[in-house]
C-alpha cells in the first residue's frame, strides 16, 4: 500500500514537472513563434519602408520634376502674359489707327462726295460757259460784221476822194502839215476847206441810224513827231486834236444841229505826243518823222473790248 502511494506520489511529482516543463516549452515555442513573426514582419516592414522610401523619393525626384516643370510654366506664363498685354497694346494701337482711318475715309468720303457735287456744279457752269459762248460767238461774229459794214461803207463813201479809210481800223489821217503850220495848233485857211469836204461826209456815215447804237465813241488823236520834249508835244498834239474838234463841233461846218448833238455824246479829244510815231516803209527803225505829224479821226464800237476779250479766248482755242 505504501509503495502504491510512494508510487503514485512519485508519479504525481513527476507529472507535475512534465507538464510544467510542457508548458514552458510551449511558451518558449510561442515567444520563439512570435519573435519570428515579429521579425517577418519587421522584415516586411523595413521592406516596406524600404520601398516607401524609394518610392518617397521616386515621388521627390517626380515632385522636383513637377515644380521644375511648374517653375518654367510659369515663366512661359509670365511670357505668355507679357506678349498678351504687348498684343492687347498692339490692338488697342490697331484699333486707334482703325478708328483715325475710318475717320479720314470718311472725310474722304465726304469730300468726294461734295467733289462730286462740285464737278457737277462745274459741268453745268461748263454747259451754260458753252452755251453763252456760242451765244457770244454769234454776237461776235454780227459784231465784226457791223464793223466791216461801217469799214466799207466809209470807203465806198470815198472812194472817189484823195482821202484814205484804213481797212482795219476805219480811220482816217491828216497830217499835221496840212493843217496846221509848224508848231501851231491853228488850223490854217486851206485846211479848214478841206475838213469842211471830209469831215461831214465821214461822220454822217457813223452817225447813221443803222451804225449809231453800236459806236461807243468818235475819236480825235493828235500826234507829233519826236522834236522837242514829251510835254510840250503832249499839249501841242492835244490842241491840234481839241482845234480839230472844235470845228467838228460848229454847226457852220456842215453838221446839223442833231449831228452835232449826237457827236458830243460820243467826242473823245486824245493828245499823244510821239508815243505812237510812224516809222519809214523801208526801214522799221527810222521815224517817218512827216508822217508822225498828224491828226487821226478814228471810231470805237461798244462792244471792242468784249472782242478783244473773246478774240483772245477763241485764238486759245
Amino acid at each position: 500500500m505504501r509503495n502504491k502511494r510512494r508510487n503514485r506520489e512519485a508519479f504525481a511529482e513527476h507529472s507535475f514537472w512534465q507538464s510544467y516543463s510542457d508548458m514552458m516549452a510551449a511558451l518558449l515555442l510561442i515567444f520563439i513563434l512570435m519573435i519570428a513573426i515579429t521579425l517577418a514582419i519587421y522584415k516586411q516592414k523595413t521592406i516596406d519602408l524600404d520601398q516607401t522610401k524609394l518610392d518617397y523619393a521616386v515621388a521627390q525626384q517626380e515632385l522636383d520634376n513637377a515644380q521644375k516643370e511648374l517653375s518654367d510654366a510659369q515663366k512661359e506664363l509670365d511670357i505668355a502674359k507679357l506678349d498678351l498685354e504687348s498684343s492687347r497694346l498692339e490692338i488697342e494701337q490697331s484699333n486707334q489707327e482703325l478708328a483715325a482711318s475710318l475717320a479720314e475715309l470718311q472725310q474722304a468720303y465726304d469730300k468726294a462726295a461734295l467733289t462730286q457735287q462740285e464737278l457737277n456744279n462745274a459741268y453745268l457752269e461748263i454747259q451754260s460757259a458753252q452755251q453763252e459762248l456760242e451765244v457770244t460767238k454769234s454776237e461776235l461774229q454780227d459784231i465784226v460784221g457791223i464793223r466791216t459794214d461801217i469799214i466799207g461803207a466809209l470807203q465806198s463813201t470815198f472812194h472817189n476822194s484823195s482821202m484814205t479809210v484804213d481797212a482795219q481800223t476805219g480811220s482816217i489821217m491828216f497830217s499835221s502839215d496840212v493843217l496846221f503850220r509848224y508848231n501851231s495848233a491853228n488850223l490854217t485857211n486851206e485846211s479848214k476847206e478841206t475838213l469842211q469836204e471830209v469831215i461831214p461826209i465821214y461822220l454822217d456815215v457813223l452817225l447813221q441810224d443803222q451804225y449809231r447804237n453800236y459806236i461807243a465813241e468818235i475819236i480825235i488823236e493828235g500826234h507829233t513827231d519826236t522834236d522837242g520834249s514829251y510835254q510840250s508835244n503832249m499839249e501841242l498834239s492835244y490842241k491840234r486834236a481839241n482845234a480839230v474838234a472844235k470845228f467838228c463841233l460848229d454847226k457852220k461846218n456842215g453838221l446839223s444841229e442833231e449831228e452835232i448833238e449826237q457827236l458830243q455824246m460820243l467826242l473823245t479829244v486824245n493828245g499823244r505826243s510821239y508815243s505812237d510815231p510812224i516809222y519809214e516803209v523801208d526801214n522799221a527803225d527810222e521815224i517817218d518823222m512827216a508822217a508822225s505829224r498828224r491828226v487821226e479821226i478814228k471810231f470805237r464800237l461798244k462792244e471792242d473790248e468784249m472782242i478783244e476779250k473773246i478774240a483772245a479766248i477763241l485764238e486759245q482755242e
